[in-house]
C-alpha cells in the first residue's frame, strides 16, 4: 500500500488551543481509519476505534461538523474537510514525535507510549514540539513505523505490503507494524520482530490461518497467525 505525500495549510495555532483532547482524538481516529485501508469511514467505524457507543461518537462528529472540521451524513460516511484534515496531521505529527521521543529518549516500550503521548500531544506548546523534533533528528518514523507529517503536514511516501499479502519465499524489511494492540506488541518484540529486521516468507499455511517466516538473526521459524500478519508491513526486497 502507498501513502500519498498530503499537503496541508499551516494549521491555526488557536484552532489546536480550543479543541478538546476528545475532539482531537476524534479528528485523528478518522484519519488513522482510512491511512492503511480504502474502506469508507463510519460512524460506527469511529466509535470502534474510540470505544465509545455510536450515539457519542454521533453526537461528537456533529459538533466537529458544525466548527467545519468534518462533514457528516447521516447514517452515511465521515469525512474529513480540508481544515479537519489539516488539524488531524498536525495532532498525528505530536502524537508520534512524543511517541518516539518517549521510546528513545526515556525508555518506554513501545508498547506502552500511546495514552502519555496523546496527552503530552495536547499539552505541549508548538516551541516544545519545535525543539523535540529538533532533538530528535526530525524523524520520518514514529516507534511503530508509523509516517511522521512534518510542520507543513507533508507525509512522506511509502510503499509498504502487508506481511500476510505475501507468498512463500518472499524477503522484505519490516517497516511498519500496527500499533493498536499492546499485548500483540509486546509479543513481537519477544520474538525479535521489529523494524527494520528482515524476514522470509516460509510455509503458509491458509487452512489453518497462520504462516511462519524467519528473520537473519532467528534461528527458528516464528509462526503467526493472520491477524498478527495483518499487523505487519514489509518493504519488498530481492535477497535477504
Amino acid at each position: 500500500m502507498s501513502v500519498e505525500i498530503s499537503m496541508a495549510p499551516e494549521p491555526n495555532a488557536s484552532i489546536l488551543t480550543d479543541l478538546s483532547t476528545s475532539s482531537c482524538d476524534y479528528l485523528t481516529a478518522i484519519w488513522k481509519a482510512g491511512e492503511w485501508a480504502a474502506a469508507k469511514v463510519t460512524t460506527s467505524t469511529v466509535a470502534d476505534q474510540l470505544g465509545v457507543a455510536p450515539s457519542t461518537a454521533s453526537a461528537g462528529l456533529r459538533r466537529l461538523a458544525e466548527r467545519g472540521l468534518v462533514i457528516h451524513e447521516r447514517y452515511g460516511s465521515v469525512q474529513l474537510t480540508a481544515l479537519g484534515t489539516t488539524v488531524a496531521l498536525a495532532v498525528i505529527r505530536r502524537q508520534r514525535l512524543f511517541e518516539t521521543f518517549l521510546v528513545r529518549e526515556l525508555g518506554y516500550g513501545w508498547h506502552e507510549v500511546h495514552d502519555d503521548a496523546v496527552a503530552l500531544a495536547h499539552a505541549a506548546s508548538d516551541r516544545a514540539v519545535d525543539h523535540i523534533d529538533a532533538r530528535l533528528g526530525h524523524p520520518t518514523r514514529d516507534p511503530h513505523g508509523d509516517p511522521i507529517p512534518d510542520a507543513h503536514g507533508v507525509l512522506p511516501p511509502l510503499e509498504l505490503t502487508r506481511l500476510a499479502e505475501c507468498s512463500v519465499g518472499d524477503v522484505g524489511v519490516i517497516a511498519r507494524i500496527d500499533d493498536s494492540d499492546p499485548d500483540m506488541l509486546e509479543y513481537f518484540d519477544q520474538v525479535d520482530l521489529n523494524l527494520d529486521a528482515v524476514v522470509t516468507v516460509g510455509v503458509m499455511r491458509p487452512f489453518a490461518g497462520t504462516m511462519s517466516i524467519s528473520t537473519l538473526e532467528g534461528s527458528t521459524d516464528i509462526v503467526l497467525g493472520d491477524v498478527a500478519a495483518r499487523s505487519i508491513w514489509i518493504t519488498r526486497r530481492d535477497h535477504p
